[in-house]
């Protein structure tokens, strides 16, 4: 009789889940149909009955973005365009002069030449400014000039440039580039390999591979692993890169998603090439998404010592998804959790602040976990290193120096003005920072903190209810102490203002390939990894 009663209570609460469970998805359903038609109404009248010109490509491309910068800034709609630079980057390889361009709205700057490619080739340089292709004058070309350098293997394309001011041309015949995932590896000493990762495209397991195999081969018995400056890529890679050092079978990342198919675990799925080879990773602010699940997953399982700064802190994974005309929308569907449990998603974008700025999740709010030795690791704010180097102290100022160009600029300066004999013996000196600091000035840097930018609202409040006359001087007296301060922040981040024009001015001279070899002579986190890997005892009780 229990029993029944049971189950005649059951049936019931069962059958009110599901109900109210088809009930959410047929309003979920009819609200998204809903709001479709609104906005098909809306987008209609509007192009027909605005009083000027519309463009509906236009205004359709602004809508779509407005709509998904309120979620985070990787969820983003692809064009046709955006989908080929996605694939371009994902397998690395193109058609096309062997450069890395930046666009402006007047010129392409070259911004670094492939060693060996066709821009070096015709020697093209970083800091040339190209400001007519063929016929094609950049400043009146009203589509995306960078296309014009693209086309079919072994064409030419002319171009004029301008370098310190003066005019040159030069005619480069197109070829396929290939960008390596791993663009160097090599002995730092008879013992150590060193192995540069830079992107998770899909070659970067196997480029990885090799160049652990070869380095095995020249008498490698520990290895460094450069993950500094790596965004990420594709999360695959990512899962077999940390099998090289780990065992088949193991735990590498779990996904979490309100999707259910989406909520995925993956595990190591080959053999590996050596489980017990020493191994330091190198990660720094830059070392985002599938660099964070290298790095965090062989933190977890205590597989290496990390030393670096706090990697950005990139927890979420996107997925593309096929839409018409051969555009795409790139969703975020999920979290990743490395084997410990641990998200290490830094910025909330769902909590944000009174400014609609997504935050930083606070210290105080981070979650203890432990790895599989039982050493204590959080959540919350990136990948923290066992071995802490310090970055730059108000990331604020010295990233509006970089995204300047200013570094860029001064590098370029620098190197039509110094002729030196072995790169790496360069050490900027005082004299060179003073010469940097006098560089801002004249071209004007100029950054408005948001301190300073209060103070002017203020001011400008204070004007229209007629209160200035009592607050222009203690106003002028703040602003003159802010200017002060942000000249003491440069001065502060001075090591690290140098660290970032050493190594652009390297690449001036020896490229790519030489800053490598610069950094294995120069670098103090190269040098800290290889410290650490020369005594047993000192790696070990870092995982211990």
């Amino acid at each position: 009789m229990k029993n029944l009663l049971k189950k005649k209570i059951i049936i019931p609460i069962l059958a009110g889940v599901l109900f109210f469970t088809g009930t959410a998805f047929k309003n979920d359903f009819f609200e998204i149909a809903k709001q479709i038609e609104i906005f098909t109404t809306l987008f209609k009248e509007l192009n027909m009955n605005y009083v000027d010109e519309t463009n509906p490509g236009d205004l359709m491309d602004t809508a779509i973005k407005s709509m998904l910068a309120d979620l985070d800034p990787y969820t983003n709609f692809m064009n046709e365009q955006d989908v080929e630079a996605a694939r371009i980057n994902n397998t690395g390889d193109y058609t096309g002069i062997g450069a890395r361009v930046k666009t402006f709205k007047d010129k392409l700057v070259i911004v670094e030449p492939y060693k060996g490619y066709p821009a070096d080739e015709a020697g093209l340089k970083a800091g040339d400014e190209i400001i007519q292709v063929g016929d094609i004058i950049i400043e009146t070309y009203k589509e995306n000039a960078g296309d014009l350098l693209k086309g079919a293997s072994d064409t030419p394309v002319e171009v004029t440039y301008k370098r310190q001011g003066k005019t040159h041309t030069a005619t480069i015949k197109r070829a396929e580039v290939e960008i390596k995932a791993v663009p160097h590896f090599s002995m730092v000493n008879d013992k150590t390999g060193y192995i540069v990762l830079s992107k998770f495209s899909n070659k970067a397991h196997y480029e990885t591979n090799y160049a652990l195999r070869d380095l095995k081969a020249q008498g490698a018995e520990q290895i460094i692993l450069d993950l500094r400056g790596n965004p990420g890529g594709l999360l695959n890679e990512a899962i077999k890169i940390v099998n090289l050092f780990v065992p088949k079978g193991q735990l590498v990342v779990t996904t979490k998603s309100k999707v259910k198919k989406y909520n995925k675990t993956y595990y190591t799925q080959d053999e590996p090439i050596d489980t017990n080879i020493p191994l330091v990773v190198l990660i720094d602010g830059h070392s985002a998404s599938a660099s964070e699940i290298v790095s965090g997953s062989l933190q977890d399982l205590d597989r290496a010592v990390i030393v670096g700064s706090r990697s950005f802190g990139k927890g979420l994974v996107q997925r593309p998804k096929q839409l018409t005309y051969g555009t795409q929308v790139k969703i975020t569907i999920s979290r990743y959790y490395t084997p410990s449990g641990r998200c290490i998603q830094s910025l909330d974008y769902w909590n944000r602040n009174e400014k609609g700025e997504a935050v930083r999740v606070k210290q105080e709010n981070y979650n203890e976990f432990k790895t599989k030795n039982g050493r204590k690791v959080f959540d919350g704010g990136g990948v923290f290193p066992d071995v802490i180097f310090n970055t730059s102290k108000n990331s604020s100022i010295t990233n509006a120096i970089v995204n300047s160009d200013l570094i860029f600029n001064y590098s370029t300066d620098y190197y039509y003005k110094h002729t030196i004999n072995d790169i790496n013996n360069l050490k900027l000196s005082d004299t060179d920072f003073s010469n940097f600091k006098n560089y801002l000035k004249t071209n004007n840097f100029s950054f408005e903190t948001a301190t300073e930018k209060a103070l002017y609202d203020v001011l400008e409040t204070a004007t229209k209810e007629g209160l200035n006359d009592n607050i222009e001087k203690d106003f002028n007296a703040l602003v003159t102490n802010l200017k002060a301060s942000k000249t003491d922040v440069i001065e502060e981040n001075k090591d690290y203002l140098l660290e970032l024009l050493t190594e652009d001015i390297v690449k001036r001279y020896v490229y790519r390939e030489g800053l490598y070899e610069y950094y294995k002579v120069n670098d103090p986190k190269i040098k800290k990894a290889t410290e650490i890997l020369s005594k047993p005892s000192t790696y070990l009780n870092y995982l211990k």
